[in-house]
């Protein structure tokens, strides 16, 4: 994000007082809270997502799929979105529930040929750009924001967390090419959009060390 220079006068400079530009801008912009999707949050049971999932989007309850992941013993609603972002396609969003709790955990929203045959790269682009600025502005914890990094199999657009360290991660998957002149270009595949409840540890099943 760019800001503009601040002009300060000449009297408050000479102060202990004077406020810096970062300061500033955490004055202006309140601290962000990630506490799931739009009305499901994080520690809901499944029957409060699927009340908030009917609430938030004009779609009929069977067009909400359960299901689960066998590896991470978590279960899983699944949604299909049109226009989640505007002209951006159709998206899946899925809400996740811990192992234990059986809440809550994590929400994802994905955006490719298998939930859209009709995007394209320039629109998981586009779709990528407008929510990287978005998050930019949001009032994340400044030591926590990642933005731009290059990864072997895409780029994270950007990563951030709130006080309780609720995380937002931003990524655009695909594989690199090279041209003549040895530059890499991602060609990519799916944008992934994830709201994780607790990024460090999650609820998931994993067999207890010394086990195996």
């Amino acid at each position: 994000m760019s800001l503009s220079p601040m002009i300060v006068p000449a009297a408050a400079q000479s102060t202990t007082e004077a406020v810096s530009a970062d300061q500033a801008v955490e004055a202006i912009v309140p601290a962000v809270v990630v506490n799931g999707f739009r009305s499901a949050t994080f520690g809901m049971d499944h029957d409060a997502v699927r009340a908030a999932i009917l609430a938030d989007f004009d779609i009929k309850d069977d067009a909400i799929q359960a299901g689960e992941n066998a590896v991470e013993r978590t279960k899983i609603l699944t949604i299909a979105v049109p226009n989640l972002i505007v002209d951006g396609g159709t998206a899946q969003v899925s809400y996740v529930f811990g192992y234990k709790s059986e809440t809550l955990i994590q929400v994802g929203v994905t955006w490719s040929a298998k939930t859209d045959p009709d995007l394209t790269a320039k629109m998981l682009y586009d779709n990528g750009d407008v929510l990287r600025s978005h998050f930019m502005t949001e009032g994340y914890v400044p030591d926590t924001v990642k933005a731009n990094v290059a990864l072997p199999n895409g780029i994270l657009l950007f990563r951030g967390a709130d006080a309780e360290n609720h995380a937002t991660l931003l990524l655009l998957q695909g594989t690199y090419t090279t041209d003549d002149s040895g530059r890499n270009t991602l060609i990519p595949a799916s944008l992934d959009l994830l709201y994780s409840a607790d990024p460090d540890d999650p609820d998931i099943f994993s067999l207890p060390k010394g086990s195996f």
